[in-house]
């Protein structure tokens, strides 16, 4: 499910691959410049959307539904630009919080030189959420994916920046046969770069286990805005609440990417140390469809939670949530048609062509489309294909 390999920086940011300049000396990029700078002069941001890190970080403690973005091809494996920028209009009128681009779901290989589309994808993103939700003046935040060893994880960085971006979601991936404490290090040299948000991502897909004292010293990092839990193990994800709760930092927003356990995750208020705090938002790949559907759920969520008594129903939804995930990332199959589930949604709605990755080994698995069937007529208040029908075609013009 997730790529092993990692490529050179020279490979993705190219001349501009050793671009640097230190978070304390570079402001906020303009959205209307966010293509062809020569100069990253780091200007405010439009009111619309993150003027500061303090007002980032207030958008995130928000709470808010981030999809991962997936990448569009076309019949032959190319990349569809009109699609890519349809399905994440898409994602903006659905009312999302923000876009984690350069990710899984936006297929790890798109650093590979042969595709070259690191940095082409990472600005067509941030063109299309500066035409569209800029229209609207709607907040959004831009989360770019890095990974790779520091070098790498640096250039990629330089990058997002330069295009826009408010925040970097660091893979680990990289790091497997590494100390803790040398990626604590890692982590904290990315951070002077850009804002950072954490990731906790499952040793079944590539992540690796981290101990409660590893999320301890990356809270420590100043400039660490949210961290995104992943592990599919409630141990796991408790280690990163206790570790963010006994810090002390109330600055630190905490997302779900427990695909597996959505629902339950966004209500459960947790107690550490004296401490209460709710795991605010989501940033999933499963988000990445039926968007509109998400973004209404997490609105109810943030309603249920802070009632003093708790409907029983959420219960059933979160089960109902699960077993949709299930089809979709293909958990029966250890994951393996993970990207593909999500774009066969995609497909049967008219956002997207084709289900193709770049990797031509990645598909549906046999049986999965009969499962997205099932999951599709068994829940239809988590379908939301009426919505999309409506606005497609605006969507792909």
């Amino acid at each position: 499910m997730v790529a092993r390999s990692f490529w050179s920086a020279a490979s993705i940011g190219g001349n501009n691959a050793t671009l640097g300049c230190g978070l304390a000396n570079c402001g906020w990029i303009h959205l209307g410049q966010a293509h062809g700078i020569r100069n990253p002069g780091w200007e405010i941001l439009r009111d619309y959307n993150m003027k500061t890190i303090g007002t980032l970080r207030e958008h995130l403690l928000e709470g808010q539904v981030i999809p991962a973005l997936p990448l569009a091809l076309d019949r032959k494996r190319r990349w569809s630009e009109r699609r890519q920028q349809a399905v994440m209009r898409y994602y903006i009128d659905a009312g999302v919080g923000g876009i984690a681009v350069g990710v899984h779901s936006t297929q790890f290989e798109i650093r590979d030189p042969k595709h070259a589309l690191y940095r082409p994808v990472l600005s067509l993103a941030a063109q299309t959420i500066d035409s569209w939700a800029g229209l609207r003046r709607q907040p959004l935040v831009k989360i770019a994916g890095l990974c790779g060893l520091t070098p790498q994880a640096r250039s990629e960085a330089a990058i997002a920046r330069e295009l826009g971006y408010h925040a970097g979601l660091l893979s680990l991936g990289a790091w497997s046969q590494s100390s803790e404490e040398a990626i604590v290090k890692h982590c904290a040299a990315v951070a002077k770069d850009i804002p950072l948000v954490g990731f906790y991502l499952q040793p079944s897909v590539g992540g690796r286990l981290l101990s409660y004292r590893f999320w301890r010293k990356f809270a420590e990092i100043p400039n660490v805005v949210a961290i995104k839990m992943a592990p599919f193990n409630r141990y796991q994800t408790l280690d990163v609440i206790r570790a963010v709760l006994e810090s002390g930092r109330t600055d630190i927003a905490l997302y779900t990417g427990n695909d597996d356990n959505i629902i339950v995750d966004l209500l459960t208020k947790f107690r550490f140390a004296g401490a209460e705090r709710f795991i605010v938002g989501g940033l999933l790949g499963q988000w990445g469809v039926w968007t509109e559907r998400a973004v209404a759920l997490l609105k109810d969520l943030k309603k249920a939670r802070v009632k003093s008594k708790l409907d029983a129903v959420w219960l059933d939804r979160n089960a109902a949530l699960t077993d949709v995930n299930a089809a979709v990332f293909d958990a029966p199959n250890r994951f393996a048609g993970c990207i593909p589930g999500i774009h066969e949604i995609l497909r049967r709605q008219g956002i997207f062509e084709t289900t193709h990755c770049l990797n031509p080994r990645e598909k549906l698995s046999p049986g999965q489309a009969a499962e997205l069937d099932r999951v599709t007529a068994a829940y239809p208040w988590l379908v939301d294909d009426a919505f999309v029908a409506k606005h497609v075609d605006r969507w792909l013009a």
